[in-house]
């Protein structure tokens, strides 16, 4: 039996040709996983040099990026990476003494605000959100996309304004 060309036809190929398509040439992302590196890795004083000297060339997320509806979890991530990229450039201006522990200060704020933004939605949370302590910063580091802060290949950093809601507590740090 052959098909004379209904609708059903016509959905078929519409939904292979969407299937086959190169998605990467619109301009706004499809959001796969990839689309946001996350987690961030926690600083060290291995890769705080590649935090403080190349955030010109690892990714920000403007709003444009992120679907209107349907994904709050990406656009989380991607605000909490841009916010952990303003408060590191804060950090990085520190004197070498408090660089590190200023950097990591901020790991953790931007972390802990995206785990606020991740329960406020009816949505699964992202699963270091449901530790505490700990137990919770290790879960974020168990598996890291750029643990290094190495750049995008090509890429320059849109400017974005500075995010406010870091202050540096010097005294935690030791010293």
């Amino acid at each position: 039996m052959t098909s004379t060309g209904g609708p059903i036809d016509f959905l078929m190929i519409a939904l292979i040709a969407l299937l086959g398509s190169d998605q990467r040439e619109t301009t706004r992302s499809s959001l796969t996983n990839a689309d946001v590196p996350f987690p961030p890795a926690a600083p060290t004083s291995l890769n705080l040099a590649a935090i403080c000297q190349k955030g010109h060339c690892r990714s920000r997320y403007l709003p444009s990026f992120f679907p209107r509806s349907g994904g709050s979890h990406f656009c989380f991530r991607g605000m909490a990476i841009n916010r952990l990229e303003s408060w590191y450039s804060l950090c990085c201006a520190k004197p070498e003494a408090q660089k590190l522990c200023c950097a990591q200060q901020a790991w953790k704020k931007a972390l802990s605000r995206f785990c606020v933004e991740e329960f406020s939605t009816k949505t699964m949370v992202y699963e270091c959100c449901e530790y505490k302590g700990d137990a919770r910063w290790s879960c974020f580091e168990s598996e890291l996309p750029n643990p290094d802060y190495s750049c995008v290949p090509g890429y320059i950093a849109a400017n974005m304004p500075s995010e406010p809601g870091f202050t540096f507590n010097q005294g935690t740090c030791q010293m």
